[in-house]
């Protein structure tokens, strides 16, 4: 393995951290009944959202890694896709937490968006690699 893909994979496994701490605090707004989560349905199921799809895209980023090093590009196409693997659970995620951050809040703002580039990262890095596998 290429030591650009062993590093993206030390990015992507530090983050399982966050990841972990994520769903603690989603454990914690539970058990403690926390006003503006438990009531909120809109806020917990969009970070029950957030949630899930971090921990579903670092696992698909991390299994994607190997074949990047196989693909049939350019060192500057591996780096893109590289890029995008590891923007796709950030970003999504991030637009699921942002958009109701409020106890209050009952519908997404703009920051909803964040999910859209992060699943246009992830279909953008899979073809990529798809194609130059081919």
């Amino acid at each position: 393995m290429s030591s650009a893909t062993l590093t993206t994979a030390g990015i992507l496994l530090l983050t399982v951290v966050t990841i972990a701490y994520g769903g603690l605090t989603l454990l914690m707004h539970l058990a403690r009944r926390k006003a503006g989560y438990l009531d909120n349905p809109v806020r917990r199921g969009l970070w029950t959202a957030g949630h899930a799809h971090a921990g579903v895209l670092v696992l698909f980023a991390l299994v994607a890694l190997p074949y990047i090093d196989q693909a049939e590009a350019s060192d500057g196409t591996r780096t893109l896709i590289r890029t995008l693997f590891v923007a796709a659970p950030i970003l999504m995620p991030l637009g699921f937490f942002l958009s109701v951050v409020r106890p209050q809040d009952t519908k997404p703002n703009r920051l909803i968006w964040l999910t859209v580039a992060g699943g246009a990262s992830l279909v953008a890095g899979t073809l990529l690699l798809g194609v130059n596998l081919l």
